[in-house]
């Protein structure tokens, strides 16, 4: 009788929070959508980055690259971080032209602690205070998980895609409470909805997700502010099919890049990158940029079964007896789809060597 009872109560709690839902849910999206389009149209930027300081990592390419563009249109002060010497030079070479009255160029290794530890105090040092910390930097896998025969080969993954979230924020979290400053993380669409063989690729972001979901409410009352940056398909180094292998090697690997992404359109990363910071700039939780991923994100909360079913028959399903030759590759086959879908810039394997 008492195991019946205890069910019943479960059954009707569970009700009751359904009906909750369904009354407050619609609301709630008409009023988060209202603001949405009230601030698109009437709000400046609440917060003011002219003069500011903004540490970037992974900023020698794609995301990063143009995020420290746009950044420096508005007028910040940078501090770039990359392994690339070479090329995160020319970055903010590029960056002084565009705008920003002062650019540090600090090369280091965002998986390793240390690495972590000197650039943001060299950030300091130089400039003296810390605005913005932007975590980008990170790696992409590809592969079913059963293909792999070492999973020891992706700890280097999960160094930099989610450790390298923590280690800096870890070390620049005093300085950004003295000036009230932001976190911005740049995570993926991964860490939302379901993407076949991606793994640990998809592991490592949603760790990231979860680590800033917990911290934004741990440092509520220390004046730091949160915004997670959801990237869809954006032009960068990752979408160009420059992947961590099965081997546990890097290499561009534009077959396997086309088996997973397909048709899927990609957004050129100037545009995302405009798009992402004046968003950062209005003080956003969540940045989905392509804005229609959101909606992809309703999809699993509402009809996981129906994204599980798509994602495994884009991205499982064969057409032949490659592990490529998956229907997402086939689509892209179409004449004339890849024009449609993928910038110049995708085309080629070429990458920055230094």
């Amino acid at each position: 009788m008492a195991a019946m009872t205890t069910q019943l109560a479960s059954t009707l709690a569970g009700v009751a929070l359904r009906v909750a839902l369904a009354l407050f849910l619609p609301a709630y999206r008409v009023y988060k959508l209202t603001a949405s389009v009230l601030g698109a149209l009437l709000a400046e930027d609440d917060d003011d980055v002219a003069g500011k300081v903004v540490l970037i990592t992974g900023a020698s390419s794609g995301i990063g690259e143009h995020l420290a563009y746009e950044y420096a249109r508005k007028g910040a002060y940078l501090a770039l971080v990359a392994r690339r010497e070479e090329s995160l030079r020319e970055v903010g070479d590029a960056a002084l032209a565009v705008g920003s009255p002062g650019v540090l160029v600090v090369p280091g290794d965002v998986s390793n602690t240390d690495d972590c530890r000197k650039f943001v105090d060299d950030t300091i040092r130089y400039f003296g205070r810390l605005d913005h910390l932007v975590n980008n930097a990170s790696i992409w896998q590809v592969g079913k998980f059963e293909e792999v025969t070492d999973v020891n080969n992706f700890r280097k993954l999960m160094d930099i895609n989610f450790w390298s979230h923590v280690y800096p924020t870890r070390h620049a979290i005093p300085h950004l409470k003295k000036t009230h400053g932001r976190i911005v993380g740049v995570t993926s669409n991964s860490s939302y909805i379901f993407v076949a063989r991606n793994t640990f690729y998809n592991a490592s972001k949603a760790a990231a997700l979860n680590f800033y979901d917990t911290l934004r409410m741990e440092l509520a009352g220390d004046g730091i502010a949160i915004t997670e940056i959801i990237p869809g398909v954006v032009e960068s180094e990752i979408t160009k099919g420059k992947m961590l292998t099965k081997e546990g090697d890097m290499r561009v690997d534009q077959d396997e890049r086309d088996a997973i992404l397909g048709a899927a359109p990609a957004e050129r990363a100037g545009e995302f990158a405009r798009a992402a910071v004046r968003e950062v700039c209005r003080g956003e939780r969540y940045v989905f940029e392509p804005r229609w991923y959101r909606a992809v994100y309703q999809l699993r909360v509402c009809f996981p079964e129906a994204l599980e079913w798509c994602s495994r028959l884009l991205t499982v399903r064969r057409l032949g007896p490659a592990t490529t030759d998956t229907v997402a590759r086939w689509l892209l086959a179409v004449p004339g789809q890849r024009r449609l879908a993928q910038p110049p810039s995708l085309w080629s394997p070429e990458i920055k060597a230094r």
